[in-house]
């Protein structure tokens, strides 16, 4: 018996969120999770009308299977490694009696202070720290280790200035070398470790620059490994700028910090005495490097760093016309730096933030809001003493929720001023409601 098509329109076009869901006349598609438009194909259907049963079961199956509603985009898992967010005001200070100088948090890059920090100078022995940088990224690499095998050349032996006095023919391992490097400023030994790893004094120069090419520190070439600039030519050349950058890549590495902390230490079995040519060192509470430098041409350098109370700081002070001026001017800087500036810890990881948030369509009606990761907040004095948070959830918030998604944002603030906004995430995950219960539900 032929039938005709009358009678089919009303469900041609059947907007809904099919489960493997087998409606007659269509094929079975498998679970979206977003509203699919589903284009019936051509029916063969009695020319009597459906009945109310049959449309009522077909417009609850579209209201238990719809969206209710807009619904924004996926929201997206926060990754939950540690911030330090920067929410002071710059520093206001008289300019420094030196060329150039730069204060900077290392932890966010934040430059505090700067004058010409970006003017080209003769950097002296703070050369070495890019020497110091590349050694250290290859024992962490693994391809060398602190107690390799190090032998002094001819060359090496020869190379005066400030140096541990080192003989043709001599050895020592390699962590010892960098002491005599990073506690003593010694040149022989700079020329001993280059040669060690790259075979010769320029083939290690082309490592220092291939690394501030690395680091996109576009002010700064190396002519030699230990910042003598007695020839003629222009020479080693960097900025304050330049100098912040390396500074703030080597802390990184404890060893630095141990050794251009230690004031002084024995070398060749205690026949010789390091002493540190950083002599800030004892005299400011917290600092604990980096490294000094002087040649006529580069006048007084030192690029220094300490830390108080949660607070690093790296300074650089280039040009200065004394040793006593480029410690005062140093400390003068540090000190303003730690002044006006605090660490405020807003969260750790898995922290609750605030009350929970509400999902909608879910089994569960909140979710917990936590903090994917530790957070601090570097303020201006007096701001230290008046932050509050506030939780801001997501407006609409559906189910299923995954663990780690963000499901709102926690504002920090001094006042009625915004300092700081860190994303919230869900604690744990929040399945959907069956199509029944969603259904019959209010959200």
């Amino acid at each position: 018996m032929a039938h005709s098509g009358v009678g089919t329109t009303w469900w041609r076009r059947l907007v809904c969120e099919v489960g493997h869901t087998r409606i007659p006349g269509q094929i079975a598609i498998p679970r979206s999770r977003t509203p699919v438009l589903l284009l019936a194909a051509p029916l063969i259907v009695p020319k009597r009308q459906p009945g109310p049963v049959v449309v009522l079961f077909a417009v609850l199956l579209v209201l238990a299977c719809g969206g209710r509603g807009k619904e924004g985009p996926p929201a997206l898992v926060v990754p939950d490694s540690a911030r330090v967010i920067f929410a002071g005001r710059p520093i206001d200070l008289p300019s420094l009696p030196c060329v150039s100088a730069i204060l900077i948090e290392p932890g966010t890059n934040q430059i505090l202070y700067e004058q010409n920090a970006r003017a080209r100078r003769a950097p002296a022995s703070i050369a070495k720290m890019t020497l110091e940088l590349v050694v250290m990224n290859e024992i962490a690499a693994e391809r060398l280790s602190l107690d390799d095998t190090v032998r002094v050349s001819p060359w090496a032996s020869k190379i005066g200035g400030s140096q541990v006095y080192l003989a043709d023919g001599e050895a020592f391992p390699l962590g010892e070398m960098m002491q005599a490097i990073v506690i003593h400023s010694a040149n022989d030994a700079c020329v001993a470790v280059a040669e060690h790893i790259a075979g010769n004094s320029d083939g290690f120069v082309r490592l220092m620059n291939q690394e501030v090419e690395a680091l996109e520190l576009t002010d700064t070439h190396y002519v030699n490994v230990h910042g003598l600039d007695d020839e003629p030519g222009e020479g080693n050349y960097t900025t304050a700028y330049d100098i912040s950058q390396i500074g703030r890549k080597l802390i990184q590495y404890p060893h630095i910090l141990d050794w251009s902390s230690t004031i002084e230490a024995p070398f060749r079995g205690g026949n010789f005495l390091l002493q540190n040519t950083n002599k800030l060192l004892g005299h400011f509470a917290g600092l604990d490097g980096l490294k000094t430098g002087y040649t006529r041409k580069a006048g007084f350098c030192l690029c220094a760093t300490a830390e108080r109370k949660g607070l690093r700081l790296i300074s650089v002070i280039l040009g200065a016309n004394s040793l006593q001026d480029r410690i005062e001017e140093t400390a003068s800087l540090l000190a303003a730096g730690f002044q006006t500036f605090a660490p405020v810890r807003i969260c750790g990881k898995g922290d609750v933030l605030g009350d929970p948030v509400r999902v909608r369509g879910a089994k569960v009606k909140t979710v917990r809001a936590v903090a994917p990761g530790e957070v601090t907040v570097v303020v201006s004095r007096p701001d230290d003493r008046r932050i509050t948070k506030v939780l801001v959830p997501i407006e609409i918030l559906r189910a299923p929720v995954r663990a780690g998604t963000q499901v709102g944002t926690l504002r920090v603030l001094a006042g009625e001023a915004v300092l700081a906004e860190v994303p919230a995430v869900a604690a744990e995950e929040i399945p959907a409601a069956g199509w029944l219960r969603r259904l019959f539900s209010r959200d």
